[in-house]
């Protein structure tokens, strides 16, 4: 496994506080969203990269296994009890052996104390974890507009897991413990699910925020009137201003996706007027145009 330098893709040091990495998290994440990036074919990518390293980081002993050991960070508990086993094995005259402490590679001495027949492994079985599993799972726009079970199988297993609303296109998530089995008693691995949410054929999502546009004819635009359009909620009807302009944009607050793990809060729906000409007009309406144009 190479190792993946979680601070370098979020461009911060190792000393950042958990607010410049939720502030960095946050920047790159809308700036490489796929949906913003439909022509970046390493948006993906990138995108889930930045998810990846937001996990880690955000969590303080994450962060701390991930500091002390690198990319062998998810095996840190396999690793204090190899040294621990270590120190008791060792008495006078024998050579203590840390990774930690001659800079050498985790991944070595682990394989070193453990990998072959010979050694350490032969006196006393060690628990090694389980396999971490990937899969993905697409939902429509809909679907991550409100929290739902759903049931996926992965190695031949079911498994029911809820949906959280809000969730973004491209956003991973972890199921602990539902990876590959334990070897010798250790724990199972993790469930890692990356999420593609398909496009909308009417609303368009960035971020929190949704946006539509909606068809309106000539003479509710000149008029005005009242209109009702769908959302994702439902349907909603909308004041129109009498002499409304092709292009204009109205903000329906609180109308927008849900923000992700907190139901309570929305983002806004931004709704942009299309003003359709009639057309197959009769000669008595195009005798009145040409009055209304004299005028």
């Amino acid at each position: 496994m190479d190792f993946i330098d979680y601070y370098k893709i979020l461009g911060l040091n190792k000393n950042a506080t958990p607010k410049d990495i939720k502030s960095a998290y946050r920047k790159l994440a809308r700036k490489y969203h796929p949906d913003l990036n439909p022509n970046d074919k390493d948006a993906k990518k990138n995108f889930q990269q930045i998810n990846e390293a937001n996990e880690v980081l955000s969590d303080p002993e994450k962060r701390k296994k991930y500091d002390q050991y690198g990319k062998d960070w998810q095996h840190a508990e396999e690793f204090e009890q190899a040294k621990h086993h270590q120190e008791q094995s060792s008495g006078p005259g024998r050579t203590r052996y840390s990774g930690a402490e001659s800079g050498g590679d985790f991944s070595d001495f682990f394989e070193s104390m453990f990998g072959g027949s010979q050694g350490f492994g032969r006196n006393r079985q060690v628990r090694f974890r389980g396999e971490d599993f990937n899969a993905e799972l697409q939902l429509s726009l809909i679907d991550a507009y409100k929290t739902h079970p759903q049931t996926l199988t992965v190695n031949g297993k079911k498994i029911r897991l809820t949906i959280p609303a809000g969730i973004e296109n491209g956003q991973t998530i972890k199921i602990a413990g539902y990876g590959g089995p334990g070897i010798h008693g250790g724990p199972n691995g993790d469930l890692y699910i990356t999420f593609t949410i398909a496009n909308h054929p009417k609303i368009k999502r960035l971020g929190n925020n949704l946006y539509t546009t909606v068809d309106l004819d000539l003479y509710t635009a000149v008029l005005g009137g009242e209109i009702t359009i769908d959302t994702l909620d439902g349907k909603v009807k909308l004041k129109v201003n009498p002499e409304t302009q092709n292009g204009s944009k109205i903000k329906l607050k609180g109308k927008g996706f849900p923000v992700y793990k907190n139901e309570e809060q929305f983002g806004d729906l931004y709704v942009t007027y299309a003003i359709k000409i009639p057309t197959n007009l009769t000669n008595k309406q195009k005798a009145l145009f040409t009055e209304l144009s004299k005028s």
